[in-house]
């Protein structure tokens, strides 16, 4: 999925009349197949990519957002120089005999790595078996063919990415599973001085979901959650030049959680991502964050 999300960026840039040429590197999040906290979190899918940038051994960097920690700055010299349109944001439910989740029988195996995912599906269906997932989406459609699992959760984006959409069993709306931060976003990260190459990225910048990105990554630093804190949250547009903005934090097992949700204007998006997380920790979002080991 990684190497399909920089060809695309390639694509955009060469279509720009810029030469690209595709670096392909494996991170320590792709490769560790346990807890991520024991790699210091999200931040294991970034930090190789990030030091071949600063070393100059590369000249635009593709994320996925919702990989980037939110509660430390992105690494000095660098800049995020463009968000591309942001792509669906909701997850999928996969399923061996075509069932929806509310439909499996109790103590049905489902599968994923996520902590966000795991407090949801906790709450709302208390009779599964959350067991760990990790591994690229073949992977985890593999292990789910192989009969380890009776259903997986994924991103409907990610399985499109990889020509996979059609196994989608069950598409999730955004009130039953809400997304992660940065959720179907592609960012591309530049060298802070490479002037040059931060324009010629820029022309690829989508200002919408930019704005949706800064207010959702405001809250989320505002929250100083760790790579363990099941926190989601999702800015829409609404009329009138406004943004929506709704934030969750969660328990690990789902039995608590907190929710907020107001409107900001759409040119100060970072205010309204900061009073979102400011009303959650009122709530006792610290509280609930801290209790979660990592």
């Amino acid at each position: 999925m990684a190497v399909h999300q920089a060809e695309q960026v390639a694509a955009g840039l060469n279509r720009l009349g810029a030469d690209t040429e595709l670096i392909k590197l494996t991170t320590a999040g792709d490769r560790w197949m346990g807890d991520l906290a024991a790699l210091g979190g999200k931040g294991a899918f970034v930090k190789e990519i990030d030091n071949a940038l600063l070393r100059g051994e590369a000249d635009v960097a593709v994320h996925c957002l919702k990989d980037i920690p939110g509660d430390v700055p992105i690494p000095p010299g660098t800049t995020f120089a463009a968000y591309l349109a942001r792509e669906d944001v909701r997850d999928a439910v996969i399923s061996r005999t075509g069932a929806a989740l509310a439909d499996l029988s109790a103590g049905a195996r489902v599968g994923t790595s996520s902590v966000r995912r795991t407090a949801q599906l906790r709450l709302r269906h208390p009779h599964l078996d959350i067991q760990p997932l990790r591994g690229n989406v073949n992977t985890r459609l593999a292990r789910l063919d192989e009969g380890h699992f009776d259903a997986i959760i994924a991103a409907v984006s990610g399985l499109r990415r990889v020509g996979q959409q059609h196994r989608i069993t069950e598409t999730l709306t955004v009130d039953h599973m809400c997304p992660p931060i940065g959720a179907g976003i592609i960012v591309l990260q530049c060298r802070d001085d490479d002037d040059e190459v931060k324009q010629l990225a820029a022309q690829l910048d989508h200002p919408g979901t930019r704005r949706h990105a800064t207010a959702e990554r405001a809250m989320l630093h505002a929250l100083q959650g760790h790579c363990n804190s099941p926190i989601a949250g999702l800015a829409t547009d609404a009329p009138g030049g406004r943004i929506i903005l709704r934030g969750k934090v969660f328990s690990a097992d789902g039995s608590r959680w907190l929710d907020a949700q107001d409107w900001g204007v759409e040119d100060d998006p970072e205010s309204l991502g900061f009073f979102i997380g400011s009303n959650l920790l009122r709530q006792g979002a610290r509280r609930l964050i801290d209790e979660i080991p990592h």
